[in-house]
């Protein structure tokens, strides 16, 4: 997942499945300004594998909120 801060701030991606649930939380911390990655290893927050399927990712920033749709192939 690749992001962009046009200034630093605390950024949380949150990834949740198709019912709405919390899976993981890959970032909750502040970042500094400019272009950022971080991947998903495909477990939980508890480090269980998930099943291969249809995720979103939740982006949040104190002024921009996205979710976005992604596919975990195994």
């Amino acid at each position: 997942i690749n992001y962009q801060l046009p200034q630093a701030g605390r950024v949380q991606i949150t990834i949740y499945n198709t019912l709405g649930r919390e899976v993981a939380t890959l970032v909750n911390a502040e970042n500094a300004a400019g272009y950022h990655s971080v991947s998903w290893n495909g477990k939980s927050s508890a480090g269980v594998p998930v099943g291969a399927g249809v995720y979103f990712y939740r982006l949040q920033t104190e002024n921009f909120n996205a979710v976005r749709k992604m596919i975990l192939l195994k």
